[in-house]
């Protein structure tokens, strides 16, 4: 597959402590209309830590059958265990995904020896090509460019989705690799396609997947005035969506948004706490004209 342009993180809906697969349903096709690349199944936005293996399946089954090949659905199935990993990965692969995400483990902070052989191992046994997930923020570790880079060498490693807020990290990429860099920093990933960036894989555009879709394209094309106007109103946007820990603030603007019944996020996550909520409220009123 092509790793270009806007992929959403897909938020996983519950609704009475389950996974509500009529608004999962909903959003996927909220998605499409909307013009996005790509959507990500159980990437963090989705909640897999607290998603048991069947869930997980399940999740990706219905996006899957929702898309019916309009787009390319990726699945998140890294763990922190290789062994997990591999395992989960090549059931998933069996259900027909074009690619799959695999997170930095997380908790045992390998070194870059240990994340070496950690995707190695993945990659080789995945059916389907592997995106790497530097996400340090949930992780505890930020993978070097340099670990990226090499892992960039082997031939079912397509691209990498890095969150560690850096721009330069684009650039220093590119002097060594041709991958894909995805963004994973929703506020930064306009600048990191002007720099040399493949897109973003998004959280915002689960509520407004046609302005940042249109965004991206922009700055892939070398529109950057208009680029940057869209970035400077969905900026505000940007920020909102992580007053509280992701996805609470994402969920409870799709609730209000109407695209899923219910913004509850699977414990130890609570809903949004009243005050957030209130300016998330603000946000969303000032967006609806556009």
């Amino acid at each position: 597959m092509v790793l270009k342009g806007t992929v959403t993180a897909l938020v996983t809906p519950f609704k009475d402590g389950l996974v509500d697969h009529e608004s999962l349903r909903k959003l996927v096709e909220f998605q499409i209309s909307s013009g996005v690349q790509g959507l990500l199944a159980c990437g963090c936005t989705g909640e897999p830590a607290t998603l048991s293996g069947r869930e997980k399946l399940e999740v990706i089954q219905t996006v899957l059958d929702s898309t019916n090949g309009r787009v390319p659905v990726i699945a998140g199935t890294g763990t922190n265990a290789t062994a997990s990993t591999v395992s989960f990965t090549e059931t998933v692969c069996n259900t027909g995904v074009d690619s799959v995400l695999i997170i930095t483990p997380y908790y045992n902070k390998p070194t870059a020896q240990g994340q070496l052989a950690h995707y190695t191992a993945v990659a080789e046994a995945s059916r389907k090509p592997v995106i790497i997930y530097n996400v340090p923020g949930r992780t505890g570790t930020n993978m070097s460019i340099e670990t990226i880079a090499r892992l960039g060498e082997h031939p079912n490693i397509i691209g990498v989705k890095d969150a560690a807020g850096s721009v330069e990290r684009v650039t220093r990429l590119r002097a060594m690799s041709s991958m894909a860099y995805m963004s994973g920093d929703d506020h930064l990933c306009l600048s990191q396609v002007f720099m040399g960036g493949s897109g973003v894989v998004s959280v915002t555009s689960n509520v407004a997947p046609s302005m940042v879709s249109r965004m991206i394209q922009m700055g892939l094309n070398g529109e950057v005035a208009e680029a940057r106007e869209l970035h400077e109103i969905l900026y505000p946007l940007f920020k909102v969506l992580f007053i509280e820990s992701n996805p609470s603030p994402v969920k409870k603007a799709l609730q209000l948004m109407e695209i899923i019944a219910c913004d509850m996020p699977r414990e130890p996550l609570v809903p949004l706490m009243e005050e957030s909520s209130h300016i998330l409220r603000g946000v969303l009123e000032l967006m609806e004209p556009v």
